[in-house]
């Protein structure tokens, strides 16, 4: 006998309950682990290595450092996140490093164009493609400056002196020839209808180097980042004939005209892109698409990006490829046309 009738019925329905919540339990449970590695699909196991293939204290190493920073500070990756630097042989040392974790995605390089012109002009053996493409950071335009009493005001006046006779003007380019500042110089003059290779160009080892010797009197027109044009210009050091932008931008960037509204098609930018390494798969891809579209979005890297001049131009893994192609196509022509590659 129990102790009131009808308790058998009573503890069988108590168990046949408790049995129906925890099968519903373990079949949400399993439910929301599906949902997880649907959205997830991948995530690091350890600390995430970003590599960057400069030394540290550069433009390219501030921008990994601040995504550090955003990642850290926003608690976004539950892993440690370390900065790598590889300096050395034009970033081959990096490629290198990031050659010996293949399919691994713990490992990300940021890069810039170089990783391009290097495969084009036979420096060498790798590009973007034998890479994962992540994205596509942001990108800056860039200048042609001149000194604040130049006598050239325009475009214009510098097609009609290089028209008559390219060499006619010294060009300042920092650097290397080949390198970014050297390729903006190109594409205006390809544009202008001037033979690049004609040209009287003047390489520096740092674009400091190159502004000094503009304010000097020693060089008379030099190529520059908008960052840079815009700072030495508020400080009246140097005037900008033109920008490489598709429009004009805003705050101090909407008094720079663009050399498209001056009459010459020439749009250009010098583009970061952050790359994986090779093998890559979807999932890996996606999460870190997942991270740097909230890196990028944070109000951090946007006032990093107004601040350097720069455009937020971000795209991930699925469109870079197609946008890296564009970017590789237009170096490769700028090249050829510079007499420098094939």
């Amino acid at each position: 006998m129990g102790p009131f009738p009808g308790w058998h019925s009573v503890r069988v329905l108590g168990c046949f309950a408790w049995s129906a919540c925890a099968a519903t339990a373990v079949f949400l449970g399993g439910f929301v682990a599906l949902s997880h590695a649907q959205q997830g699909g991948w995530r690091p196991e350890r600390a995430v290595e970003f590599v960057v293939p400069t030394s540290p204290g550069g433009s390219i190493d501030g921008t990994i450092r601040l995504m550090q920073r955003i990642l850290q500070n926003n608690r976004i990756l539950d892993v440690p996140v370390v900065v790598v630097n590889k300096p050395g042989g034009g970033g081959a040392l990096a490629l290198r490093y990031l050659d010996q974790h293949v399919a691994d995605a713990h490992y990300v390089m940021i890069s810039t164009m170089s990783l391009m012109t290097n495969h084009i002009l036979g420096r060498s053996k790798v590009t973007y493609s034998d890479y994962t493409p992540l994205a596509i950071l942001f990108s800056e335009y860039m200048t042609l400056v001149v000194q604040p009493d130049s006598p050239l005001k325009t475009g214009r006046d510098i097609q009609q002196r290089l028209k008559a006779d390219p060499r006619s003007l010294s060009i300042a380019v920092g650097t290397a020839i080949g390198a970014t500042n050297h390729l903006n110089v190109a594409l205006l003059a390809k544009s202008m209808g001037i033979d690049v290779k004609q040209l009287k160009t003047v390489v520096f080892q740092a674009n400091a180097d190159a502004q000094t010797a503009l304010m000097g009197g020693h060089i008379d027109v030099s190529s520059l980042s908008a960052a840079a044009a815009v700072r030495a210009a508020q400080e009246g050091r140097l005037r900008i004939l033109g920008i490489t932008a598709d429009k004009r931008g805003e705050g101090a960037l909407a008094d720079i005209p663009t050399w498209k509204e001056q009459g010459f098609d020439v749009v250009f930018s010098n583009t970061r892109l952050l790359l994986g390494a090779k093998g890559l798969s979807s999932a890996q891809a996606e999460y870190w698409d997942s991270i740097i579209e909230r890196v990028v979005q944070s109000a951090e890297w946007k006032n990093d990006i107004q601040k350097n001049y720069a455009v937020l131009d971000y795209v991930g893994s699925k469109q870079s490829p197609q946008r890296m192609a564009g970017i590789h196509n237009q170096l490769k022509e700028a090249l050829v046309d510079a007499g420098l590659a094939k």
